[in-house]
């Protein structure tokens, strides 16, 4: 007979690994900054309407005015408020980050996972398929799509996505070939579960730990070709973006340092957040850790 206590030992015992988990992404002081700062840019997005100080397409007669003056970063070659630019800029910077990296790795997981369950055949064009977006220059290869088929949002988001599968195809693979003939994938096939519910109900779930890691890297290699794409003047015209300041900026470097400085900072700050919060994912997920 079960014993009064051990519903709360069962519940404690599961609880002690996510206490542990979540005790050494703290001792990563670097990652928990870094996640402190995706919590300002996350509030910052969501609330750009009531934090931006005054309407940042709203033009004037202040240009290239310098901080100060109720311009807290200045003002750029329309007159225009830096800050408030910034601010809005977050939600586009965000906006393309993570649903490119979503994408890419909903696309990645899914094929590494059929390839690796299979096999064979398949499992060798996915991997030759994989193997040919890889060596391909992808912020060269993302500028001459969206050169060719034109910007905006959607289009960047998915030729950011359509780039960054295959590093996630791979690690995908990797999983699903060592868990696949572990003796809980044994017992899921005993019982007569389908091949695809396998996949999707016992191998991805397992396996997705060093997958999440790698998506949140992702997510700061697509603000970077974001940022790239809008400094060459292929992101979306109709949006405020901290690529498109710096190329409304190169011609002011020299005079007015403020109009580049603030969003490569801001570029600079959110790129930082999400490496480091990809290696303290990586210090919390690893197996290799437990029980430290």
């Amino acid at each position: 007979m079960q014993s009064p206590d051990s519903g709360d030992s069962l519940e404690s015992g599961e609880a002690r690994p996510r206490a542990l988990a979540l005790r050494r992404f703290s001792r990563n002081v670097p990652a928990v900054i870094g996640a402190s700062l995706l919590l300002v840019l996350v509030l910052v997005a969501l609330f750009a309407d009531f934090l931006s100080p005054l309407d940042p397409m709203a033009i004037s007669r202040e240009r290239l005015e310098a901080p100060g003056n109720g311009h807290f970063m200045g003002t750029d070659e329309l007159g225009r408020d830096v800050l408030s630019r910034v601010i809005h800029g977050t939600r586009v910077t965000l906006l393309v980050g993570v649903s490119a990296a979503a994408l890419g790795l909903v696309i990645g997981t899914t094929v590494g996972a059929i390839a690796g369950y299979f096999g064979g055949v398949l499992d060798t064009i996915i991997m030759r398929i994989s193997e040919m977006f890889q060596i391909m220059p992808n912020f060269f290869v993302a500028v001459l799509i969206v050169a060719l088929f034109g910007s905006g949002i959607g289009r960047v988001i998915f030729v950011i996505a359509f780039l960054g599968w295959p590093i996630i195809a791979r690690l995908a693979r990797a999983e699903v070939l060592r868990l696949k003939e572990q003796q809980f994938v044994e017992a899921a096939r005993a019982i007569g579960l389908g091949r695809f519910s396998i996949i999707s109900k016992e191998l991805v779930p397992n396996a997705i730990a060093p997958i999440l890691v790698q998506g949140s890297l992702n997510v700061a290699a697509a603000i970077l070709i974001e940022a790239g794409l809008g400094f060459l003047g292929l992101s979306d015209p109709d949006a405020i973006t901290w690529g498109s300041m710096l190329q409304n900026a190169k011609k002011y470097v020299a005079t007015a340092w403020w109009t580049s400085i603030s969003p490569g900072v801001a570029i600079s700050l959110a790129v930082l957040s999400f490496n480091a919060v990809g290696d303290g994912l990586n210090d919390m997920l690893n197996p290799q850790l437990r029980g430290k």
